[in-house]
């Protein structure tokens, strides 16, 4: 095999096929990057058997084949080498070079034949979506997946299709997060996909209106972009009915800024730092939130002005589950629906009905 191709672009291509390289693979092989030179265009390929990622870029291809290179090497040398072409050909003794300019570097390579091949899909489009879209409903979900390796069927997204609205759904037990958006399928699905490969997926996308194609097979989701696959198992099990947990009534309903609600919550927060719970009270009364804290660090108060409709309320929540929240809704006004001191809070954007999240509150000792 011998090709030459630009640095910088075989660069990228490594740093989107490591996404799917975790480490944690028994297999030696999956340590690697397969790299397939064929008909002037570069394959590489990463894979941990869960999720495997493909991208390809243009390269002078002067003698065909496939190699695997150990992934974490492979990246270092390239990233260091002078910013311009690079070629690589394989020589005796299952070695590889590498020149550029002045620089050479000889490594070992693996045997190609020894890679998993990737699932076999049939690339007819089940559906499309803006890229900025899909990142953005990703990013907006993602934060609520559970760490909890005893509930993994919760490590997942939900990707829920259904009278032509994607719906995106995360919990952890603590809250909820939901996401939609309109989509042009008459199609049903309901999948989950593991939360690391959504992620990396996210990564990926770029913040354009260019559409990512997905395609849905009984075990796999396959996102395709114009130079890259992404191929993720699907995780076993049936998701929570999550609409179940979302109450349908509230006895009171906050308008409020949503930087104003985020800036004292992380104010208020900084003095819950020293307990596991980082507990903050709000105190909602009928133009003014009042949020407090003490601690050992010692105490804070913050006023927000809010549109109370209702009557007063006092309650308590892990500031970290509302600033996750807050952090990830992009409406200057939103929602705030309460029912009492021990039900969940829902918040919603105030002009919008894309999204919905859910956190369950502190109960306090009285």
């Amino acid at each position: 095999m011998i090709f030459t191709c630009n640095k910088q672009d075989l660069q990228d291509a490594i740093l989107i096929a490591q996404k799917a390289i975790t480490g944690k693979s028994t297999l030696p092989i999956l340590e690697g990057i397969l790299i397939k030179a064929q008909e002037n265009t570069l394959t590489l390929i990463g894979s941990d058997k869960d999720v495997s990622i493909e991208t390809k870029l243009v390269a002078d291809i002067k003698q065909p084949g496939d190699i695997v290179i150990d992934s974490k090497i492979f990246g270092e040398i390239i990233r260091k080498l002078p910013n311009d072409k690079i070629t690589i050909e394989t020589l005796d003794k299952n070695t590889v070079q590498i020149t550029c300019l002045k620089s050479v570097f000889n490594i070992v390579y693996m045997d190609a034949n020894q890679f998993p091949e990737l699932p076999m899909i049939n690339e007819n489009q089940i559906f499309s979506i803006p890229q900025s879209t899909l990142k953005n409903m990703i990013k907006g979900t993602s934060f609520a997946i559970t760490q909890d390796e005893s509930r993994p069927i919760l490590q997942g997204i939900l990707f829920e299709v259904k009278d032509g609205h994607l719906n995106l759904v995360a919990l952890d037990g603590y809250r909820l997060a939901v996401r939609t958006e309109l989509l042009d399928t008459s199609n049903s699905i309901n999948a989950v996909i593991p939360g690391r490969t959504l992620i990396e997926v996210a990564k990926i996308l770029e913040d354009s209106d260019e559409n990512v194609n997905i395609t849905f097979t009984t075990n796999h989701i396959l996102f395709s972009l114009e130079n890259t696959k992404v191929i993720s198992r699907l995780l076993e099990g049936e998701y929570i009915k999550y609409n179940s947990l979302l109450p349908q009534e509230y006895k009171l309903l906050v308008n409020v800024k949503r930087q104003d609600l985020q800036n004292g919550i992380e104010r208020a927060s900084l003095m819950s730092t020293d307990s596991n719970s980082n507990l903050i009270k709000l105190n909602i009364e009928s133009d003014t939130i009042i949020i407090t804290s003490n601690s050992q660090l010692g105490k804070v108060r913050e006023e927000v002005a809010i549109d109370l409709q209702g009557e007063s309320l006092q309650i308590a929540f892990n500031s970290r589950y509302i600033l996750d929240i807050l952090k990830n809704m992009e409406a200057e006004e939103i929602v705030m629906e309460f029912t009492s001191s021990v039900s969940p809070c829902i918040l919603k954007d105030k002009e919008s009905d894309n999204c919905k999240y859910l956190v369950l509150p502190v109960r306090l000792i009285k």
